[in-house]
Order: C-alpha cells, then sequence, then structure tokens
C-alpha cells in the first residue's frame, strides 16, 4: 500500500529520523554503539544525578526532544509506539551516569516497565543506582482509586523538568526522585481524539474515529477513551476536560498551576491556542491561578488529529523548578544552564 508520507522505507523510519535529528541538532550525539540512544554533549561532564527515560517513536519531540541541559540526559529510542528495548535503556544509563546515580522517568507502559526492570538488574551489575518515578497522569485510563494502572501521558514533560532542575542545582538522588514523584502524583492529563493515525510500517489506522466524532479519553496509541461524541466547539471542549480533571486531583480554588496544551501532531496551532483561550477562562472562573503555561506539539501521536490537556498543581519548589533554566529541542527556558 502506498502512503502520502515523506520516508524512504516505512520500516527504516526510526533510523532516518534520527540521522535527521543528529544531522540538524549536533549539541546531540547517539551512544558510541547504539544507535537508539540519544544524549547532550555535555552529558557526564562533572558529577550529578543523570536523567533518563524513553519511549516509543512517533510521539515526537517525545521523547529525544527533552533532551538537553536542565532536562534529560540520555533517552532510550524504540520503534513507533514500541518500547525501547533493555540493552537500549542500559545504554542509556551507562552514557548518562555521572557518578551519582540515575533517576529513569518513564510512561506507565507494560513494555517498558518491563524493560526498565531488566536494564535496571543490568545496572545494578555494572555498579550503576538507578531509581525511577513511572508517570500515571492520564485521569481517563484507569479509576482514581486504582492510580497504578493510569497511563503515562504528557505529563511526563512537566516531571522532567522539574527533576532536570533539582539534578542540575546538585541536588541528590533521593532529592531528584522525591520531586519528580510529587511532580507527577500533582499532575493529570486528559486527551481528545478526532481522528486516526497511522504506523508507517502497518500502512493503515489501528483504530477509527468517524467523521463528527471524537474520543474523549483517548490514548496516545490509541487506546479506547471513555466516550465517543458528536465533535463540539473548542469552549465546551475546555469546559469538559477541566470538568473531568478539577475533580480528580482535586484541584481547588486557590491553587497555583501549570498548563501544558499538546497537539497530536495534526492539530493546527491556531486551534490549540483557541483551546487555550477557553481553557484560561475556565480556570479563572475555578479560582485556579497559571502561573506557567506550555502550548505546542508538545508530545504527539503521528498524525493524529487531537489534544491533550495537562494540569499540574504548583508548590513553591514545583513552580521555582519550572521557571529554572533548560535547553532542549522542544522546550528552552531561559538561559541554559
Amino acid at each position: 500500500m502506498t502512503l502520502n508520507r515523506i520516508v524512504n522505507n516505512p520500516d527504516q523510519v526510526v533510523e532516518d529520523m534520527l540521522r535527521g535529528v543528529l544531522a540538524a541538532h549536533p549539541q546531540l550525539h547517539a551512544h558510541p554503539a547504539n544507535a537508539r540512544v540519544i544524549a547532550h554533549r555535555e552529558v557526564a561532564a562533572q558529577p550529578r544525578v543523570a536523567i533518563v527515560t524513553g519511549g516509543g517513536s512517533g510521539h515526537e519531540p517525545a521523547f529525544l526532544g527533552y533532551v538537553g541541559p536542565g532536562l534529560v540526559d540520555a533517552v532510550a529510542v524504540g520503534e513507533v509506539f514500541s518500547s525501547p528495548t533493555a540493552k537500549s535503556f542500559m545504554d542509556a544509563f551507562a552514557l548518562a551516569h555521572a557518578g551519582r546515580g540515575v533517576a529513569c522517568l518513564y510512561g506507565n507502559y507494560a513494555g517498558d516497565n518491563m524493560n526498565v526492570r531488566m536494564a535496571t538488574k543490568l545496572a545494578e551489575r555494572a555498579d550503576i543506582e538507578v531509581r525511577t518515578v513511572v508517570a500515571n497522569d492520564d485521569a481517563a485510563s484507569a479509576a482514581r482509586d486504582d492510580l497504578g494502572k493510569r497511563r503515562g501521558v504528557a505529563g511526563e514533560i512537566l516531571m522532567w523538568k522539574v527533576a532536570g532542575a533539582i539534578a542540575s542545582r546538585g541536588g541528590s538522588l533521593e532529592q531528584v526522585i522525591g520531586t519528580a514523584q510529587r511532580a507527577i502524583d500533582l499532575t493529570r492529563s486528559i486527551g481528545i481524539g478526532l481522528s486516526a493515525c497511522t504506523i508507517p510500517a502497518v500502512g493503515k489506522a489501528n483504530f477509527v474515529i468517524r467523521p463528527g466524532e471524537m474520543e474523549v479519553g483517548i490514548g496516545h496509541h490509541g487506546e479506547p477513551g471513555v466516550a465517543v461524541q458528536a465533535v463540539m466547539p473548542a469552549r465546551d471542549m475546555a469546559q469538559l476536560m477541566l470538568e473531568r480533571l478539577l475533580p480528580d486531583l482535586p484541584f481547588s480554588r486557590g491553587d497555583k498551576v501549570a498548563v501544558l496544551v499538546s497537539g497530536l501532531g495534526a492539530t493546527p496551532l491556531m486551534e490549540q491556542y483557541i483551546l487555550y483561550a477557553d481553557l484560561a477562562e475556565g480556570l479563572r472562573a475555578a479560582g485556579l491561578e497559571v502561573a506557567h503555561s506550555f502550548v505546542g506539539n508538545l508530545f504527539t501521536s503521528l498524525e493524529m488529529m487531537g489534544i491533550t490537556l495537562t494540569l499540574m498543581r504548583l508548590d513553591s519548589e514545583l513552580e521555582q523548578c519550572l521557571a529554572a533554566p533548560c535547553d532542549s529541542i522542544a522546550l528552552k527556558v531561559g538561559a541554559a544552564p
């Protein structure tokens, strides 16, 4: 089947993408023996806790777009919508390790959980201490009393940001892990899908969203949501998303929050800002103060049409961490550390 896509070989899209990323961004480099592991060139330059993540391709700029000073030190790259191998996670640990341990911060998916566990055992044999935080911010993927089954989605970006800030200022592994866990505990996300997406090697969509309909709570790989209903105006989408997220933590009047709105790949930035305007109005009406906001294609799903909303309830430390400098392909704050 011929696809209208910008590819050479549908089975080699990850390799070709990584060649392009490294050619365009010389501040990044690949592991000398594993092209599926990417780090920034200042990695391990001085003793500090290393931040490592990883996940399937197709979500760009996640995950490799957040590699850089003040953020993630190394990333393991998987096939499209598939976990990186245990070896790739281990190679990322070894490449990033700077003598003070590794914080592996990743999303709650079966393949990632299995491969990180295996890689952590390999790291123990290499005398590298690895501790983990598993993101589970997707409020639609499981009940509120079953957080362990919730998926990790765009809330991972905020988790990486605060953990990177703690590591950059010399925090211990325990401090980095503690802050990352608190960050994800205070974060909730929900997505709305408006169209399906196609894995290049498969050649057809693995799920269907009919014209005129939207799927509330859809996962980043097309996992089923909680409701399929008619497409509604942006203001009603914003209200629907806030009605599901605000009670879940819960968020309360007077809270300061960080807001992250990400397109799922095919949603124009114009429409992302239309939704953000209505979200901002709804948050004000709920008595919440927006201290940090991020809008753009920050965590995508190939060419899926749709949007995700992520809210983090801030304390003073988390607010400071989000304001700390960082420099990566997808996120730059202040002057690079």
